[in-house]
């Protein structure tokens, strides 16, 4: 396959992307892959190297998986990814000596593929950065975008360096608090729940079997997610621990032996003695969603697009969809010789994504607001609805299909299928 010249000053090509996470890189091999014709390029503004550094694990969905798979990265990506099997849920306060099990899920949406893997950003990250470097996709780090201004046939795209280069279409994949989306003048739904998510890997004595937990207690959810057990830390597991800011702030800055008491607390010890194997760190968490996707020349992906809570697990699978859809919208205008970048174009991509992202994102609102307090007459009405979603296989069904991202309208990249 033909490589691509990398971009330099007044030079122009079909597509930049603006941050290289899995959502950017994603973007860009998904267009050279089905368009080779397509001239692509990635622009971040970290340091070379400081992806590496990203301790963190991430749920990745069997249709996340399958669209990977179809991109040529999940051969890389697999031997270090851990198959989640199966999922509990229980609701009860910290203090309680027993925490009930209100529902069960099964982790397979089809024999053999399980509806979730939990994978190193790191790995992912690097799998895709193979791909693109095969793919003869420029990666251009360490420099930001300054400004950019939009024309009739293209958009003037300056970088901090100094250099400016001419794109048919400039994507945003550079995070929630998004620069380009502001520079773009595209507003935002924003607010605060005075939560903050701490994030840790915890080595354990005895083996998860691939089971992820889910605890809802009065300060937010707490996730055990499985992880891929290695030769230093042996049995590992990911933890997702939701609290109010002020004392996630004050655990995460206080004594080590403090934050390891409070997290046995919810731990528990059902996996033998725990131990903190990084440091823990701590992310404010909001809802973000922008007003629009999309301008001339101009669309968002990814967080900066939509920025949710955490207690469903899929924020990276949203933006993997964004992925898919975006990606299927400009190859087929190209095949069709539309212009890329025009807007009847781009909002083809706006309304394929824009209703999923609203009603996810009141989904989890509701879901953290409904779960996340010590209410006694709402826990008694949400630990039924539970109950009753156990004894429902076929709802259960749909709630693994729907995490999985095999439900409706699903892009063809997610089902595994060439654009």
């Amino acid at each position: 396959m033909d490589q691509q010249a990398s971009p330099g000053q007044g030079s122009l090509i079909d597509v930049l992307i603006a941050g290289a996470g899995y959502v950017g890189l994603a973007a860009a091999v998904a267009l050279r892959q089905a368009r080779p014709g397509l001239s692509v390029a990635v622009v971040d503004a970290a340091p070379a190297g400081v992806w590496q550094k990203d301790g963190r694990c991430s749920a990745i969905a069997a249709a996340a998986c399958r669209m990977l798979d179809r991109l040529g990265a999940w051969a890389d990506i697999a031997p270090e990814a851990q198959p989640i099997l199966d999922m509990v849920v229980t609701d009860s306060r910290t203090a309680d000596p027993v925490r009930p099990v209100f529902l069960t899920f099964d982790g397979e949406v089809a024999p053999g593929e399980p509806f979730a893997h939990m994978v190193a950003n790191r790995t992912l990250n690097g799998a895709l950065r193979r791909r693109a470097g095969e793919l003869g996709i420029d990666i251009i780090e360490g420099v930001a975008v300054a400004a950019f201004e939009t024309g009739p046939q293209h958009v003037a795209v300056h970088l901090a360096d100094g250099v400016t280069i001419d794109t048919r279409l400039l994507v945003a994949a550079d995070g929630v608090k998004s620069r380009l989306r502001d520079m773009a003048g595209i507003k935002t739904v924003h607010w605060d729940y005075g939560q903050s998510g701490i994030v840790c890997t915890v080595a354990h004595e005895r083996p998860h079997d691939g089971r992820a937990e889910e605890h809802f207690l009065p300060a937010g959810p707490f996730a055990i997610l499985p992880l891929k057990p290695d030769e230093k830390m042996g049995n590992r597991s990911s933890i997702v621990w939701t609290e109010r800011t002020a004392d996630a702030d004050r655990l995460v800055a206080g004594d080590a032996l403090v934050f390891e008491t409070e997290l046995e607390r919810r731990f528990g010890l059902k996996l033998g003695e725990i131990t903190v194997a990084d440091k823990p760190r701590a992310w404010p968490l909001g809802l973000t969603l922008a007003r629009d996707f999309v301008k001339p020349r101009f669309a968002l992906a990814g967080d900066a697009a939509h920025g949710i809570h955490p207690i469903a697990g899929q924020g990276l699978n949203m933006g993997f969809r964004d992925v898919a859809a975006l990606a299927e919208v400009v190859v087929e205008a190209d095949r069709l010789g539309r212009d890329i970048g025009g807007l009847d174009v781009l909002q083809d991509y706006e309304r394929w994504r824009r209703f999923d992202t609203v009603q996810m994102g009141i989904t989890t609102d509701v879901l953290n607001r409904m779960f996340s307090n010590d209410f006694g007459p709402l826990r008694a009405l949400r630990d039924v609805g539970l109950g009753l979603v156990e004894r429902m296989p076929r709802l259960k069904d749909f709630f693994i299909r729907q995490a999985s991202g095999l439900g409706e309208a699903t892009p063809r990249l997610l089902k595994g299928e060439p654009i």
